[in-house]
């Protein structure tokens, strides 16, 4: 009976090993991952605060000194004139435990 407990807990513990595996399709967190929703709060050259289209709270990202800004076309802007309520795409990467914004897409609304 013992044996058999034993086995189980074992297959279990495999098996809850191979779903926690990463796949291909997860995200490379060397590479960053993006988030989209629309600006809450902005603060040239510091914060920037986005309220996602999931239902969580709005999401903060500090902005990294090189961070760039690109139209939805992808060319670069040379002063971005970000407002609240505009619609973006956020490049990041989680650094110390901030999320960096290091890329910012404006979305054609």
């Amino acid at each position: 009976m013992k044996q058999r407990i034993v086995f189980s807990l074992a297959v279990i513990l495999a098996c809850g090993l191979a779903v926690a595996q990463p796949t291909s399709s997860s995200p490379d967190p060397k590479a960053g991952a993006e988030s989209t929703g629309t600006i809450k709060d902005y603060t040239p050259g510091s914060i920037l605060i986005l309220d996602t289209l999931a239902p969580n709270e709005p999401t903060q990202f500090k902005l990294s000194k090189s961070v760039v800004y690109v139209d939805a076309d992808g060319k670069p802007l040379e002063s971005p004139a970000l407002s609240k309520d505009q619609k973006v795409r956020v490049h990041y990467m989680k650094t110390a435990g901030e999320n960096v914004a290091d890329r910012v897409i404006l979305i054609k609304e």
